[in-house]
């Protein structure tokens, strides 16, 4: 309801503890503080349910309105919401100070498809034994990285060290981002299109005959029975 926040446990009807209660009409409209018996005798005459919407008012206010279309909307709302959203994901590759080129270029083709589909990316410098002394060779690799990706990346957090590794967080620039958004967008939009039809389609059904009904349509495709044998043909115009 606009301007309540509906809880999950928002107390109604019987449930509501408060001696009286300050009411709010199903249009909005206030009714003024009423005892309990009288809010819940207002809400029944409308067929509606008393709803707690603000219990730490003084008294506690009250709203008239039928709780479970409410909860029925809200629930639909929030199905659809869902079925929008992009869910980002963050994905780690993880890099050596003396990893080979293509080995390089391949993750670094990875970390793109993540990026165009929304994703973020932690790109980590793994280092060993004496490769710690060369932390400038990690600071390089990451500066390629943010190099080869400026067209679709940007830095949501800069180079640091943790431990033996060195990483960064990239995502994707506003454009790219977007373009994933709208891609999410078409892709629930379709879905939801196809849920909506019954599988396989229509149930092909036999039309009737033209200018004839059904029945006698059926009676018209029947078999006819054979005559029984030493039974006498039929001839046209009956028997004489």
């Amino acid at each position: 309801m606009e301007g309540f926040h509906i809880a999950r446990d928002q107390r109604t009807n019987r449930r509501i503890r408060a001696r009286e209660v300050r009411v709010v009409g199903p249009e909005g409209e206030q009714l003024g503080v009423l005892p309990i018996e009288a809010a819940l005798e207002r809400a029944q005459a409308a067929g509606m349910d008393l709803v707690e919407v603000n219990p730490m008012a003084k008294p506690p206010v009250c709203k008239i309105m039928d709780y479970g279309k409410f909860k029925y909307e809200e629930k639909k709302r929030a199905s659809e919401a869902k079925k929008k959203q992009v869910v980002v994901h963050l994905k780690e590759i993880k890099l050596r100070p003396k990893t080979e080129e293509h080995d390089y270029e391949f993750k670094v083709r990875n970390v793109r498809r993540f990026l165009e589909e929304g994703n973020k990316a932690k790109v980590t410098i793994m280092f060993r034994g004496r490769e710690i002394t060369h932390k400038e060779l990690g600071s390089a690799i990451l500066d390629d990285v943010i190099k080869d990706l400026k067209d679709v990346a940007v830095v949501e957090q800069m180079p640091r060290m943790e431990g033996r590794q060195m990483f960064m967080i990239i995502a994707p620039n506003p454009k790219v981002a977007a373009r994933a958004r709208e891609i999410a967008r078409q892709q629930a939009a379709a879905a939801e299109k196809a849920e909506g039809k019954p599988e396989g389609g229509k149930k092909n059904e036999a039309a009737p005959a033209a200018g004839g009904k059904p029945e006698d349509q059926a009676a018209a495709q029947a078999p006819v029975p054979a005559p029984a044998v030493g039974a006498p043909a039929s001839q046209p115009g009956g028997a004489k």
